[in-house]
């Protein structure tokens, strides 16, 4: 035991420098020749003589790091540095079609027409029953109807749109029917162009070209203008909005506005603002597809118009009490 403890306690004494060295190797002032000699002196010990062979013994202390031979001003820390955001948003968006320079523009071509058809350009049928509903007002009771259709894929559509109204007893006052092609040219809005028929009154035909779509906070917008085979210029607006008072309860306040060009004496229209008609309607969703409802609507005929609902003896303004069905599948 005194012949082990001897042999620890040189070789503690003799590492002692190299010791202090390693822990102090922040000290860049070590000359590198006196680390040298004290690494080449640790070497040339007799560990075999001090005992270092047996079992008890300490383990070897391990060569010091000689830190005045490093270079650090060489060494590169950018790796290390911070992304910067725009480089970083670069890299994640990446050159349009990055695709075509591995795999060539024609596979990639091909491959985005399949995609595109299989998941982006689904076609589909749609029908609503915007309004169908009876009008309670002065004098004998009426009806209104406004459908509409369409099928396409998120680009192109042919839509179908019907509406007229009347009242019982009496002949149908007006009903028309249209057909358009419909092209997305937003996100949110349609560009739609066709043909209208009227199907009440004098014949007449119509070119169509309109907007519909949903204006910011969802307001539904349907405008169109109309110029028949006679060179009659008119033009309508429909703006309608979706207030969810809860998950099943909406309230509907609606608008819609008639203009003309021009004085038509035959179908009672004037030149200017024709008629504006102002709703609230609240229904109730039984189902998201089938929603029965109740409402008060207000028409007012303006300049020409009224005066030629005068001289036919009706009442340029109408309160008319609703109760209807609105429904899609």
């Amino acid at each position: 035991m005194l012949r082990i403890c001897s042999a620890t306690i040189v070789t503690l004494i003799a590492t002692a420098p190299a010791i202090a060295q390693h822990q102090n190797h922040s000290d860049h002032s070590i000359p590198a020749p006196a680390a040298e000699e004290s690494a080449a002196d640790h070497g040339e010990m007799d560990h075999a003589k001090m005992g270092h062979g047996d079992d008890e013994s300490p383990p070897e202390i391990s060569r010091p790091i000689d830190h005045s031979k490093m270079d650090h001003g060489a060494i590169d820390h950018s790796d290390h540095a911070a992304v910067p955001a725009a480089d970083m948003a670069s890299s994640e968006s990446g050159p349009a079609n990055a695709a075509d320079a591995i795999w060539g523009a024609d596979a990639m071509r091909a491959s985005r027409k399949a995609i595109y058809a299989n998941h982006g350009n689904m076609q589909m049928f749609w029908f609503q029953g915007d309004r169908l509903e009876y009008r309670a007002r002065q004098g004998s009771g009426g009806y209104l109807w406004d459908l509409q259709s369409y099928y396409g894929g998120d680009l192109d559509k042919f839509w179908f749109k019907s509406e007229g109204e009347g009242s019982f007893g009496e002949a149908i006052e007006d009903a028309e029917i249209q057909a358009l092609y419909s092209r997305a040219i937003a996100p949110f809005f349609d560009l739609q162009a066709g043909i209208r028929q009227d199907l009440t009154g004098p014949s007449r035909t119509h070119a169509v070209v309109g907007l519909q779509g949903h204006a910011p906070y969802m307001l539904e917008i349907d405008a169109a203008a109309f110029l028949s085979n006679k060179g009659d210029l008119t033009a309508r607006i429909e703006a309608e909005y979706d207030q969810r008072l809860t998950q099943r309860l909406i309230l509907q306040p609606r608008l819609e506005a008639s203009l003309s060009a021009q004085d038509m004496p035959e179908l009672g229209v004037g030149s200017g603002i024709d008629q504006i008609e102002v709703g609230l309607r609240l229904r109730y969703e039984i189902a998201r597809e089938f929603a029965p409802y109740v409402g008060v609507e207000q028409e007012w005929k303006l300049g020409g118009s009224r005066d030629f609902a005068r001289l036919a003896g009706e009442d340029p303004s109408v309160t008319n009490y609703v109760i209807g069905l609105r429904f899609w599948f």
